[in-house]
């Protein structure tokens, strides 16, 4: 029996994650500060990781062949700086010795975009620099290096995904695509700035979906999560907004372009693509459609 734990279970990909490991056919035991909602066949468990007596405490209960390791600080407009980066670290190092100790097989963590060179504009696993600009994806190279020098001296099989421009279900309000929806839902104008960057974005649960299939793959070492498909942030939001019929409140260039920002910032996607075997199924105009109906959905929701 192949029994996973999933950290940060109920967070942006994680709840996406623990049906497609239950198809896979593993035990699923979700962790997270407080426990999501019943699902059959998953087992949940309440637990601080920053505690190391109650990482070590479930490690110790469930006795995991694979984990899946999402959880890490995450506030919208902090965690790039964030001295709780560094809590994580060392939080994530416990987990993975006590999950080796334990005779854990495989754990795949999650990266981020963060940690590669953004001078460089198209992103490879194995040929562009690791350059983090900032603390969090610092943070993020740190325990990976960690994660890989471990796994040479203990034998275990791991991998490391790293994780572009997600939209779907649940996002923070302020972040791009949610923001546009919930503007012109409201009627209201939808400030952006040129929208000239060029971007990767993938749908939330497509990036559960990947990390299952890189768990479930014997693919070792960093592997980009993204779509493989470019498109520039205006003709992105131009989309939302046709697709919402509300264009004429677009407006493109009301805000202005963040300094630093790289113009391009993409993915080379042939390591998940080939090497896990796990192909993008859904293009983006299809799952725009699905952010918008989950939208659409939470607005006309009666209030609880």
């Amino acid at each position: 029996m192949k029994r996973i734990v999933v950290t940060g279970a109920s967070g942006f990909i994680g709840c996406h994650a623990l049906s497609r490991l239950l198809e896979r056919g593993y035990e699923v035991h979700a962790v997270a500060r407080r426990v999501g909602a019943p699902a059959a066949n998953v087992h949940w468990h309440a637990a601080n990781l920053l505690d190391r007596q109650q990482a070590s405490a479930l490690v110790d209960a469930v006795r995991p062949t694979h984990l899946l390791h999402f959880a890490w600080y995450g506030e919208h407009g902090k965690f790039w700086a964030a001295p709780q980066n560094l809590d994580w670290v060392g939080a994530s190092i416990h987990l993975l010795e006590a999950f080796t100790h334990a005779g854990g097989q495989r754990f795949v963590g999650v990266g981020s975009c963060a940690e590669y060179d953004w001078t460089k504009g198209h992103c490879r696993e194995n040929e562009t620099p690791l350059v983090p600009g900032t603390l969090y994806g610092t943070c993020k190279d740190l325990f990976r290096r960690y994660l890989e020098a471990r796994a040479l001296t203990s034998g275990l099989s791991w991998a490391w995904g790293r994780v572009f421009h997600l939209h779907g279900p649940a996002e923070h309000p302020a972040r791009l695509v949610a923001a546009v929806i919930e503007a012109l839902a409201r009627d209201q104008p939808a400030a952006c700035t040129s929208g000239e960057q060029v971007r990767d974005f993938m749908h939330v649960a497509d990036a559960a979906d990947a990390f299952v299939a890189l768990l479930d793959s014997p693919v070792h070492g960093a592997v980009n999560i993204a779509s493989g498909h470019p498109v520039a942030v205006k003709d992105l939001v131009t989309q939302i907004a046709d697709l919402m019929q509300k264009r004429p409140l677009l407006r493109l260039g009301a805000l202005p372009d963040r300094a630093g920002d790289p113009a391009v910032l993409t993915a080379e996607v042939r390591r998940l693509t080939q090497e896990v075997g796990w192909p993008l199924q859904h293009d983006l105009t299809s799952r725009l459609k699905d952010t918008l109906a989950w939208w659409r959905d939470r607005r006309s929701a009666p209030a609880p």
